[in-house]
């Protein structure tokens, strides 16, 4: 639907919620200006099983994303590697002689800025999840 109407999307991420009944979907989408933001919240509120939709940018919010990636590693390295993921306040989930598995979540900046420290010890695989959000306070993005 989005595409169709040729804008872009950032990211999109998918999962369960507090009621077992309901999905919550996280796009970020790439727009211009207000009107063709209005225009992607209105085409998306036309679906059938949208329930509620929440510009989470017009209220204070808190917005990660989780990254896992797979660096190639020697032993000179693995120090180095070890510290630039101590810097980011991430974690190593795997080891191998060859290879290493790194954990970070955090703000798209802070994802891309460890992924281009990475990239000189050459970053083998990548898996992000897109951003998700959450409202600060006490009122749930299902009553506003």
């Amino acid at each position: 639907l989005i595409s169709r109407r040729a804008f872009n999307i950032e990211s999109i991420s998918a999962g369960y919620t507090e009621d077992a009944d309901i999905t919550r979907i996280n796009i970020e989408v790439s727009v211009e200006d207000d009107r063709e933001l209005e225009q992607v919240v209105n085409q998306l509120g036309k679906l059938i099983d949208v329930i509620k939709i929440v510009n989470l940018g017009l209220v204070d919010s808190i917005v990660r994303e989780l990254v896992l990636l797979k660096v190639s590693t020697s032993k000179g390295s693995l120090s180095d590697i070890r510290n630039i993921v101590d810097i980011f306040r991430g974690n190593i989930v795997d080891v191998s002689p060859e290879t290493v598995v790194i954990e970070i979540t955090g703000s798209q900046g802070k994802i891309d800025a460890i992924c281009a420290m990475l990239a000189e010890y050459q970053i083998i695989e990548i898996a992000r999840t897109g951003a998700i959000a959450l409202s600060r306070g006490p009122v749930p993005v299902k009553n506003m």
